[in-house]
């Protein structure tokens, strides 16, 4: 080979590594600018995670607005609050099931396991029923009674005033649904509608019976209840989230003097 040729092969080498060194450069330039797919996975998914959180902080605030509102007006304001938006009954029993999930036990559970104790025959009015769980859990006829009839089977009424014949109900139940300011009024008609030696069944939030935290003593409520025409079976205190009182109404009315009832401290759940 001639010296001209082997300087012609030199250079004719020295430039296809270049161009190779020149490939190499790019495609790694390309693989570094280019996000890897994990790295886009995370940045698509922190906007919908933070929308997540944000429609929860909003259905939270929702919820707690309703809440309040139901725990400091009457029975008929709630009613024509509702009818006015019926959506607003929707988002609070979303957030009022969130917050009951949190429970290591639900009252309604217990009311249930009470019922199958008992006879199936009994007739029971279930007011304040949310979803109608309590219905759907027994074998027993149940009036289901509520603000808003999300179901057909839901009597949609203001609790105090509802459509049900006098003494036609063998147990009468109000599971955390004393809520109005006038939930007195909500008694007395289940003492309307009950039969003679009919069963009235309270589960209530413990927070609103702790007389040392601004709640009622809940002897003085359970002498108001007496007072309208009711004996106290018994008392359950061993839940730490709620209490249960069992009633039996008397054979005879009450004599109609004024009742002094306690005052029963609102639920209201802290702004966050």
């Amino acid at each position: 080979m001639t010296q001209e040729a082997g300087r012609k092969r030199k250079r004719r080498n020295k430039s296809r590594k270049t161009e190779t060194t020149s490939t190499h450069a790019a495609a790694s330039l390309t693989v570094k600018q280019s996000p890897s797919a994990s790295t886009v996975f995370k940045a698509s998914s922190k906007p919908s995670s933070f929308l997540e959180k944000m429609k929860a902080k909003l259905s939270g605030g929702h919820f707690r607005m309703i809440n309040e509102k139901l725990y400091t007006c009457s029975g008929d304001e709630a009613l024509n609050y509702f009818k006015e938006d019926p959506s607003l009954f929707n988002m609070y029993h979303t957030g009022y099931q969130e917050q009951m999930s949190r429970w290591p036990e639900q009252p309604v559970n217990i009311i249930m396991k009470w019922l199958k104790d008992h006879n199936s025959s009994l007739v029971v009015a279930d007011f304040g029923c949310g979803d109608a769980r309590l219905a759907k859990g027994v074998e027993n006829k149940v009036f289901s009674i509520d603000l808003v009839a999300n179901d057909p089977s839901v009597i949609a009424c203001d609790m105090s005033k509802t459509p049900l014949d006098s003494s036609s109900i063998d147990v009468a139940v109000f599971c955390l649904s004393l809520m109005g300011t006038d939930f007195p009024s909500f008694i007395k008609e289940a003492h309307r509608v009950l039969k003679q030696n009919g069963w009235l069944l309270i589960a209530e939030v413990r927070s609103r019976f702790d007389p040392n935290n601004g709640g009622a003593d809940p002897d003085s409520f359970s002498k108001a209840v007496c007072s309208l025409g009711f004996t106290s079976v018994s008392k359950d205190f061993s839940n730490k989230m709620f209490i249960l009182l069992y009633f039996k109404k008397k054979p005879k009315n009450n004599s109609g003097k004024e009742i002094k009832w306690p005052e029963l401290k609102p639920c209201l759940y802290k702004r966050r």
